[in-house]
């Protein structure tokens, strides 16, 4: 019988604090679809000045936080927007800004680092002259952290580049930023100055920082009283969110600062990963809390036996391929934890090696 759990699977796993549920329960409330809940205020008032924005709005998740960033900038149907082919609108939200928004997807080849190259996304921007044949490009869409590079961060000169070759074609800029907390630490460079460039910004509320549920798309006024119309168009309205929002509170207050440790605990096991024989950790993983871990070919083994391997014994970690293996840090995680996840790791490849020897 497993007795240890230790849940490596994503940082949307963890539970909220007995400070969260605190909050939760006492939670001052009202009808936020009629622009009464007190706490949400509070949590959108905080987000906005923490973002450097004028104004935020929560939501119930970060897809449709995109959703509703994408929808708002190329409010034309058969508008076109540019961004990563390994980022997270393109691979994961469902296709949800083509087949609801009429939205076009030009996605431009992203870098091992999360990035792409900023003279193919200038190429990738349609002529105005050629309207009658081509979708016309609106928006400009980049992720910090980068979460299919392993948690990479995008820089602020690397944002700012955007930002400027957005504003010079009358585009707009939107920045995923599910982990942008973590990139700020990551960085050291304040979350809003390195969102100084964007239009707007989708902020995580469940990854990171820890809070049970929700993502605040923070922008402009105007952008967004847009925003919270679509939210309404697409069921995002709900009522008594403050208790929801509570708990984010605490998250913002709480969490942020144990981000650097969650760094730390990700670059230990990265580091530790690496000395095991038949595996490979890219040599940044740890930048952030996200570790991927390839299973070289001479291992004749697979992903799917090392996970099993690792569950039978506690370690839940997420399988991304036949060849792949997916770790993420956050703040329930304890350095015993991580400690026993490496001892687990080391096992699981001792005990194969033992079986290709026999």
């Amino acid at each position: 019988m497993v007795t240890r759990i230790v849940d490596l699977r994503s940082d949307t796993v963890t539970k909220p604090t007995e400070a969260m549920r605190a909050a939760m329960a006492s939670a001052e409330v009202d009808d936020d679809v009629l622009g009464n809940d007190p706490t949400a205020f509070r949590l959108e008032a905080e987000m906005a000045k923490t973002m450097g924005k004028e104004a935020a709005l929560f939501v119930p998740s970060g897809t449709m936080g995109n959703l509703i960033s994408v929808l708002v900038h190329c409010d034309v149907r058969g508008s076109e927007v540019i961004l990563g082919d390994n980022c997270h609108i393109y691979i994961y939200e469902n296709g949800g800004i083509a087949t609801i928004g009429g939205v076009h997807p030009r996605p431009v080849k992203n870098n091992d680092d999360g990035t792409m190259d900023i003279d193919l996304i200038e190429a990738a921007i349609r002529d105005p002259r050629g309207e009658l044949l081509y979708p016309t490009t609106k928006l400009i869409c980049l992720e910090n952290t980068h979460a299919n590079s392993g948690g990479r961060c995008l820089s602020v000169e690397y944002t700012d580049r955007v930002g400027d070759l957005a504003k010079r074609h009358g585009l707009k800029l939107h920045i995923d930023g599910a982990r942008i907390f973590n990139a700020s630490v990551a960085l050291g460079v304040p979350v809003n100055r390195l969102v100084q460039a964007a239009d707007s910004v989708c902020v995580c509320l469940s990854k990171g920082i820890g809070a049970p549920v929700g993502s605040v798309i923070v922008g402009s006024k105007n952008f967004i009283a847009k925003a919270r119309r679509l939210r309404k168009t697409l069921g995002g309205g709900m009522r008594q969110i403050g208790i929801l929002c509570a708990a984010a509170l605490v998250a913002l207050q709480e969490n942020i600062g144990k981000l650097e440790i969650d760094h730390n605990k990700a670059r230990f096991l990265a580091d530790g990963l690496r000395e095991l024989k038949g595996l490979r950790v890219n040599s940044l993983a740890g930048e952030t809390n996200i570790v991927f871990i390839d299973i070289e070919d001479g291992m004749r083994t697979g992903a799917e036996k090392i996970r099993k391997y690792l569950e039978e014994r506690g370690i839940l970690v997420m399988q991304e391929s036949s060849s792949r293996l997916r770790v993420v840090l956050h703040h329930q995680i304890s350095a015993s934890d991580v400690q026993y996840a490496l001892s687990c790791f080391q096992q699981a490849v001792k005990g194969v090696e033992n079986e290709m020897g026999d």
